[in-house]
């Protein structure tokens, strides 16, 4: 694999970085932009603001479209409560206590920006002892308590933050010289760089391809409806790159690119399935097959929405995820082949 490292950990670490839970997403969406302009890649902007970039094909009536999602996990300002600390409602499903003692930012509607830490409302066992430790970590039991000197609802109002403000978690990123990442919201920002450097290694190296590709960049995965609407039309082979999930009873690792066989949406097209695993064993590409009971995917949505399309996942092992997430440089970079390979690959003659 000779791909460019040092700027797939830029692009990695740039996306980590920046806030972008669904619905606000207008910072990280810019920062693709500005990415893809520099790579010269014509791309359009769907009404509620995903991203499709296209590099065409020699065959443009059977389109391959690849997607990963930028918005991620978050909260947003449920209550400003009498003591002047925030409740809160969740964005995306994540466990309340893997946010708890996180640090944050609340960002407000004109622009202003305060930093704060998620807590529950009873945080210390000196005061509290084995309430403290017994309480149900339920939204209701958690707040955000404000870097400012704010005793009341009124000194909280004064600061311009009100109720339907963005709660960011901090990602916490570290890349480590042993190759693993470290980082909320590889799930699924991981996935973004990947495309990304892929878009890259594609054009710097004028690869012609076989079919015309987008890469469809979607916003509101995480709440269930990203890539429901405004596929390009002519997509007959739509990849959702998203993550694998290695844990109990888990065929996925963190060294390996995973290929998912069926979700809690059902199986995926089986026929993609085997070129994908195919071409893993043509390229020793490490990869591994699993299934997914507790999961959803922007392939899913497209298919509920009902497009007529192949439907596949694949994508890097994701270790923890919804909470803080780790996985290792072979497994983002053996994604990264598989992609661009399948890339340089023709569709079957029945599929055309």
């Amino acid at each position: 694999m000779n791909y460019n490292t040092d700027k797939l950990k830029k692009y990695l670490y740039d996306i980590l970085t920046i806030p972008s839970p669904s619905g606000y997403t207008n910072t990280i969406m810019n920062y693709i932009k500005d990415e893809l302009d520099k790579l010269n890649v014509s791309y359009t902007v769907t009404t509620k603001g995903a991203v499709i970039a296209t590099i065409k094909g020699e065959n443009n009536e059977y389109q391959r479209t690849f997607s990963a999602h930028v918005d991620t996990l978050g909260a947003m300002v449920k209550e400003i409560k009498s003591n002047g600390t925030l409740a809160l409602t969740p964005l995306g499903g994540y466990m309340m206590n893997s946010i708890e003692g996180e640090n944050c930012t609340i960002e407000t509607v004109d622009g202003k920006i305060y930093t704060g830490t998620i807590q529950t409302i009873k945080p210390s066992v000196h005061i509290s002892g084995s309430d403290a430790r017994e309480l149900k970590r339920i939204p209701e039991n958690m707040e955000v308590v404000i870097d400012e000197k704010v005793f009341s609802k009124e000194d909280v109002e004064k600061l311009g933050i009100n109720v339907g403000d963005f709660i960011c978690f901090d990602s916490r990123t570290i890349i480590t010289e042993s190759g693993f990442v470290k980082s909320r919201h590889l799930d699924d920002k991981a996935s973004v760089a990947i495309l990304l450097s892929t878009i890259s290694y594609l054009t710097e190296n004028n690869i012609t391809l076989p079919h015309t590709v987008n890469f469809f960049i979607s916003n509101y995965e995480e709440v269930g409806h990203g890539a429901s609407a405004a596929l390009p039309e002519k997509t007959k082979e739509f990849i959702s790159v998203d993550m694998g999930c290695p844990g109990l009873d888990q065929n996925s690792t963190e060294y390996a690119v995973c290929i998912c066989a069926k979700d809690s949406s059902g199986p995926y097209d089986l026929d993609l399935r085997i070129a994908l695993t195919n071409l893993c064993k043509k390229h020793n590409i490490e990869h591994r097959i699993d299934i997914y009971p507790n999961y959803g995917s922007d392939a899913s949505a497209a298919l509920r929405a009902g497009w007529d399309i192949k439907a596949g996942l694949i994508g890097a092992g994701i270790f923890a995820s919804h909470g803080y997430e780790r996985t290792h440089m072979d497994s983002i970079l053996a994604t990264l082949d598989l992609i661009v390979k399948y890339c340089q690959t023709k569709a079957s003659p029945e599929n055309n």
